[in-house]
Formats: structure tokens, sequence, C-alpha cells
């Protein structure tokens, strides 16, 4: 699964549908009403369509307090107001294991993670981790000789590469007992291959006619405004009786420009040229064996991303730690912390070798909060990663995970069995370490729950903000995503103040902090659907995770202070 493109689709299917007026503001049915007799305690609201709100108006929202500022914020600067200003604080390491980040940035250059035991540029591994010149962290996806790569196929696609040649044909009697759970894996590969590629082709005719269309719609507004130029500035002061004009000003406003649709051109010919495509070796670069656990004579120490789109590690970093108050740009959650990249993570799916090493790269270089951002739904050496998060949890550091944005029920295990995960059985944790984080929006409202976000009741366990997060991304320049991807670094930042402030505390027990002292929407929800043409379905919000809670963190240090000095009481009993 790719970290922020499935969010693409999702918005891009919304503008079309849009764009052909085909599209209808959610209203309360009758079987909604009747559910709300049944649930005099919950009342729905009209949904908000937060996902399509344009403007600045929303910069630092998960920042906010619920009652204070009207947006269903983590009432972080209220907690800096008020418990913070007791506590001075610690520094923390959180490790951000991701794509290749902008570790210049101007809102992030003060806040990287520097290893001192290693001196710059000399070739030589001085502190002998088994990482030569590691100063701001690692490239998993690098060689020896400083290259980088970054396009990679997803894992369905080198599985089916890798096993097509020997059972294409072949039904599982033909198997040896002994890789027959494998065969099983392939066909399903196989399956889902198919399905990808016929729908990145549909895609590809659908994203043509959008850029004719939107070339015709951003014509007739230059040809309004009299300029070669189009802002949103300039769309905004159009005022007109011309209803073409005012739609195509909508439209505009919510994000329908050539600059977007050529955004998601780029994102399907890299579906259909690398993600998918069964002869593309992104790993050739790299040069080792991924499925050798004993081959790690690889990667490099240049962490920066190789363009401009490479930004996603960028965006979660800020969101975590850029720093605050400095005049520019945006405020990260947490103060008192230092981002470790680690890079990993490419535009495609994610290797379990380099995640595997990547978490024990971050535990044995000192991070106490790791935040991953990433995931798919085929490992096939899962155990690795498995290994690693005990190794994690054995060395007191807590993983921050996100769920996932194709709207599925985690709680539904085989295709719906995202990785990472904490245990192959819903409700069955093999650490007590590991937290994994819906995506909600900025209102109060039947849509709170982003349309994008995966969810369970037994699989995920608390939900934070990932709608619409402005954050740093290369180079020197701040932009809004959506994602569950979003919503994992709004919950370390909080993890990092908690470990900060009361380092006392272990990861387990900031995981049960988490969880349980965010706020409990009682409100129903419109409950995210991967098959968008299903009719929308309807519950508590409270139904969606472990918890039935979005994360606050101004009730978060409140309760590690009450456990902190707790636990200091029964020490000196």
């Amino acid at each position: 699964m790719k970290t922020i493109r499935s969010l693409f689709l999702a918005i891009f299917t919304l503008l079309i549908v849009s764009a052909c007026k085909t599209h209808k503001t959610a209203v309360e049915t009758a079987e909604t009403q009747q559910q709300a007799k049944q649930e005099k305690q919950l009342q729905p609201l009209p949904g908000q369509l937060s996902a399509l709100y344009s403007g600045d108006e929303l910069h630092g929202w998960q920042l906010k307090d619920p009652l204070d500022d009207k947006l269903s914020g983590m009432s972080v600067e209220k907690a800096y107001a008020t418990i913070l200003k007791k506590y001075p604080g610690d520094t923390v390491i959180v490790a951000v294991l991701d794509s290749g980040m902008d570790i210049d940035h101007e809102d992030l250059k003060d806040k990287i993670w520097t290893n001192k035991d290693e001196i710059p540029g000399n070739g030589i591994d001085d502190d002998h981790n088994g990482y030569v010149d590691d100063v701001h962290g690692w490239n998993f996806l690098g060689n020896r000789d400083g290259r980088k790569a970054y396009a990679e196929q997803l894992e369905l696609t080198r599985l089916v590469a890798k096993y097509r040649p020997l059972w294409k044909d072949k039904t599982i009697d033909q198997i040896p007992e002994k890789d027959r759970a494998t065969f099983e894996l392939y066909q399903r590969a196989e399956k889902a291959l198919a399905k990808k590629l016929k729908r990145a082709k549909a895609l590809e005719r659908r994203v043509n006619f959008m850029a004719n269309m939107v070339a015709q719609m951003e014509k007739s507004l230059k040809d309004y405004l009299k300029t070669d130029t189009l802002t949103v500035e300039k769309v905004k002061t159009i005022q007109t009786d011309d209803q073409q004009i005012m739609e195509a000003k909508q439209r505009y406003l919510d994000g329908l420009n050539s600059d977007y649709v050529e955004g998601y051109r780029k994102y399907v010919e890299g579906q259909l040229k690398y993600n998918l495509n069964l002869d593309f070796n992104g790993r050739a670069v790299v040069g080792d064996n991924p499925d050798d656990w004993n081959d790690r004579n690889y990667g490099n120490p240049d962490v920066r991303p190789v363009d401009a789109d490479e930004a996603h590690a960028t965006h979660v970093a800020g969101i975590i730690a850029a720093k605050r108050h400095n005049g520019i740009g945006m405020d990260g959650v947490a103060d008192k912390v230092l981002i470790m990249p680690i890079r990993a993570v490419p535009d495609g799916d994610e290797y379990d070798k380099d995640i595997a090493l990547g978490i024990r790269y971050a535990v044995d270089n000192g991070a106490k909060i790791i935040n991953m951002s990433f995931g798919k739904y085929f490992s096939p050496h899962k155990e690795w990663v498995w290994d690693a998060i005990k190794y994690a949890q054995e060395h007191d550091v807590l993983l921050v995970n996100a769920a996932g944005n194709d709207a599925k029920d985690m709680d539904k295990y085989g295709e719906n069995m995202s990785y990472p995960n904490d245990g192959d059985q819903p409700g069955q944790e093999i650490a007590d370490n590991f937290i994994t984080i819906g995506a909600y929006g900025p209102f109060f409202g039947a849509d709170l729950p982003a349309s994008f976000s995966n969810y369970g009741k037994t699989t995920v366990d608390v939900f934070s903000p990932g709608v619409k997060i402005w954050s740093t991304v290369p180079f020197n320049d701040y932009a809004s995503f959506n994602g569950t991807s979003m919503a994992a670094p709004d919950a370390a930042g909080v993890a990092a103040l908690i470990r900060s402030r009361f380092p006392q505390l272990t990861a387990a027990q900031v995981k049960e902090i988490l969880m349980k002292s965010g706020i409990t929407p009682e409100i129903l929800v419109f409950v995210p659907q991967d098959d968008k043409s299903q009719k929308p379905e309807v519950k508590p919000f409270s139904e969606l995770s472990k918890s039935g809670k979005i994360i606050n963190a101004y009730n978060a240090l409140l309760m590690a202070e009450k456990m902190a000095k707790e636990q200091a009481e029964k020490t000196d009993d």
C-alpha cells in the first residue's frame, strides 16, 4: 500500500463525480433517524465534507481545542499553556521510518538527530554500529557507493514476478505440501495484480478525459479574468451571473486544476511503469538480496529525498517536530524532540528486511518512539518485522503505526490484513509497544472519521487528526496532505510530549494513556467504505476502534502526570 497515494484516488474520484454533477451532499436517512431514536445518547450531525475544505483556515487545526476553537483538535496548545509549563522536559529521539527527508528544511534543520559518535565523511564506522558515516540516520534504499533508489514495485507485483514462472496455470494439488501456503499467497497476488492493472488503465483513460475538461475550464477562467495565469486569489475575486464560470470557479477552488491533474497523471504513470510492472527491478540499484536476512552490506548515509516529489517523510517530520514559534511555516506537536531519519519506504511497497533493520537501527541508536507511516497487504517476511517489534519492546520503544488509507475494516483479516501489524489474528497482540492509528477530520460531524481511513474494533487502537494537515515538504516549502500517514505522527508527537516530561513511564504505559485519555465523540458517523457504490453505513464513532476515542494531548498529559505520581508513591512505599 502506498502511503499517501490512495488518498489521491479518493479525492480524485470525488472531484470527478462533482464535476459531472452527480455528487450529492450526505443527508440523514430514515434508517439513520431510527437508529438515533434507539440510541438517544448519540446524535448524528450533517457531514461537513471536510476533505474538500479549501483555504488556510485549517492550518494547524490538529493543535486546537474542541471547546475553545470548535475544531476537533488534540488540545496541544492548551497543554502547552497549562500542564507543560510545569515540566521543562528532556529531549526525546523520534525515529521517522519513511522516505527521504529534507533535513536542511528551514523548519526542521534544528530538530534533526545527530550521531555524535560518528565523524562525518571519513568513510569509517567510528561508533562500530555497522553503519559507516551515519551522522543523521541511514538510507536503506541505496548502495554503499552512494546511489539511491526510489521507484519500486508493489509487494504483490514482486510475488507474481517471482512465482508466475514456476506456478502459472498450476492448481494447489500439483504443489508440494510445504509450498502450498506460499502458492495460495501467490494466487491472491495474481488476482490483486489483475484488479489493480485494470483499475490503473481505467484511471489512465479517465485522467486524459479530466485533463481535457480542466484545460477548457481553466481557459474559460483565464478569458474571464483576462490573464495568462490563474491563482486562488484571482479566482476568488470572480463574481458573475454566468453559471458556467461560477461552476468553474468552484471546481478550481476545490482543487480541480491542471497541477492536480498532472500530479495524478504522474501517479498513474508510476503505477503502470513501476509499481505494477513485472519487469521492473527497483532493487537493482541497492544490490542486495532482499530475501536474505544476512545480506546486510547495503545502504548509505544520504537520507535526503531524490526530488521534491519524495515529500512524505519531510511532511511527517514537520507534524511531529517543526520548530515551534520561530515565525515561519508551522508548529510541530512536540518541542523537546529530535528526529532520526531512516529512509526505507520507496515509491511503491517497502521491503520487510529494510523495515526490520530500520526498527533495529532506531532502537540501537537511542530512539524512544518510531513513527511508521506506511503499510502493505502482502508481507512475505513478516516474521522479521515481528521480531524487530519484539526487540523494540525489550528496549522500551513505542512504535506508532498508520492504519492505512483504503477504508477497510481491519478486523476482517485475509485480504484486509495490513502489514506491519502486531499479530496475525484480530485482538491477539505479540507486543504491548505497538499502537495503530486511524485518521479523522476537523469537524465533529457525521464525516468525523476520514473517508479513506482503515478502521477496526479490535485492530485499530485510536484515531488522531489526518485530514488537511499542513506541514513541511521539500525544499523549504509547505503543503496540506491527507492520510493515516499524517494521523500517526500527530499521535507520535503527543507520545513524545509524554515521554519527554515523564520519562519514567514505559512505552506500554504511553500506549495505554493515548488510548484511555482521549475524547469519545458520542455521535453517529459514516463508516469509511472501500466500495463507494454501496449504501453508506452508519455507526457510533466508538465502534471504529478499540478505544473508541480520538487522541487528546491535554487529557493524555493529565493522565501521565497522575500515573507518574502514583508510580513514585509506590516506589517510596
